[in-house]
């Protein structure tokens, strides 16, 4: 490592923001949400970990402000009924150390379980896994206020910024794609039309909260799907999205609807959209993170250096490494990533969310977990949780 790499060098966002270095924890559906869409102990400990740990910002994955859409029964909201004392420890816990700790603002779409919610879209679907009815033009009209609404409530509760999630395939992402966008009327055709809906949230996010407040987006570089979301309309979206004051571009790509291959999931070597990064730098003075593959510390110090990301956001190596920034800033090794022979579809994922849970409890690791049995404990824990969620959240008004 060299001792003047600038992958360790703070970075000032467009709002003044500081990051300490350029090492974010990129968002993660953690899962260790009460079921009633609180924040737990186990949650404020592994993020007080990561940031004594030396990342520079975390963002906590899929945040809902409508229980009616969450991703899943583990998920925050954030909404007038939540526990704004636990929400407030949240936030004091993940800025230890003079970290950044964001929300990253969600809503499921067509993605929602039925077990919990209500599954709309852009357009109405009928596919295998998957239904999905269409939200009316009031229901569109109505989301720029609501994310607004949640933006506020984070600011009020001392968390340092958003997130808001236009990719993986939730709503704001299915808006985009035109594979699940069908619509007729000035949310649909062409990617002017298709990104409308996002440039409103981002434009009423930004003036619902404070100059110095982080608005960040998150978009997908691709959907990585036939016919979805391709870079060159993606491209387009960056290039307004730049406009419309926002401090951090996230780029990230795939989706999570059914029989889709998830990025992390994929047998690919090196990061990920690096190459959709260069092509973005060109259009916008925003700065950017890609997040995605990154599991080396030459990796990450590459892409800095070339100037065409100016932070990388990591996920898995930070479940594998919690300490990572610090262990990579000390000349430390790089995280053993496991092999898995075999996994079933969500096997792997559900690997590293059971280990994030293990490290919430101050346990460790357990290298020897076996992937069917994570996944099924996976699975067992959201169960459990379903009907707590219903009882207390799914009826619920935003």
């Amino acid at each position: 490592m060299s001792p003047t790499s600038a992958l360790f060098t703070p970075l000032d966002l467009p709002n003044g923001a500081h990051l300490k270095k350029r090492i974010v924890k990129a968002a993660m559906s953690d899962s260790l949400g009460d079921g009633r869409g609180n924040p737990t102990r186990a949650q404020m400990r592994l993020y007080e970990r990561w940031a004594l740990g030396g990342v520079a910002a975390a963002i906590i994955g899929e945040v809902q402000g409508d229980p009616r859409f969450a991703e899943r029964p583990g998920n925050l909201v954030l909404h007038d009924g939540s526990d704004v004392v636990a929400f407030r420890a949240l936030a004091r816990a993940g800025a230890v150390g003079g970290a950044r700790l964001w929300l990253q603002l969600g809503h499921a779409g067509a993605l929602t379980p039925p077990a919990i919610g209500s599954p709309k879209g852009p357009s109405a679907l009928n596919l295998p896994g998957l239904r999905a009815g269409e939200l009316t033009l009031d229901e569109i009209r109505a989301l720029p206020d609501h994310f607004a609404r949640t933006a506020r409530r984070a600011e009020a509760l001392g968390f340092g910024g958003v997130e808001i999630h236009a990719a993986h395939g939730f709503l704001l992402s299915q808006f985009l794609s035109p594979l699940f966008n069908r619509r007729g009327d000035a949310y649909g055709g062409g990617i002017g039309n298709r990104m409308r809906l996002l440039l409103e949230v981002t434009e009423a996010v930004r003036a619902a909260v404070a100059p110095g407040f982080t608005v960040a987006v998150k978009l997908n570089a691709t959907d990585q799907l036939d016919g979805g979301l391709q870079p060159e309309e993606a491209l387009e979206v960056v290039r307004e999205i730049g406009m419309r004051g926002v401090d951090l571009i996230d780029i990230s790509g795939g989706t999570y609807f059914p029989g889709a291959a998830s990025s992390s999931d994929r047998a690919t070597s090196g990061p990920y959209f690096l190459d959709f990064a260069r092509a973005a730098r060109r259009l916008t003075s925003v700065p950017l993170m890609a997040t995605g593959g990154f599991k080396q510390r030459r990796e990450a110090e590459e892409a800095v250096a070339s100037g065409n990301v100016d932070a990388v956001g990591l996920a898995r190596a930070l479940v594998l490494d919690p300490d990572i920034a610090t262990t990579w800033q000390n000349g430390g090794p790089d995280p053993r990533f496991p092999r898995f022979d075999a996994s079933p579809p969500s096997g792997v994922t559900a690997w590293f969310t059971m280990q994030l849970a293990r490290i919430a409890d101050g346990r460790g690791l357990d290298p020897d977990l076996d992937v069917i049995a994570a996944l099924e404990a996976y699975e067992a824990r959201d169960a459990a949780r379903e009907g707590v969620w219903n009882a207390r959240l799914s009826r619920r008004n935003a």
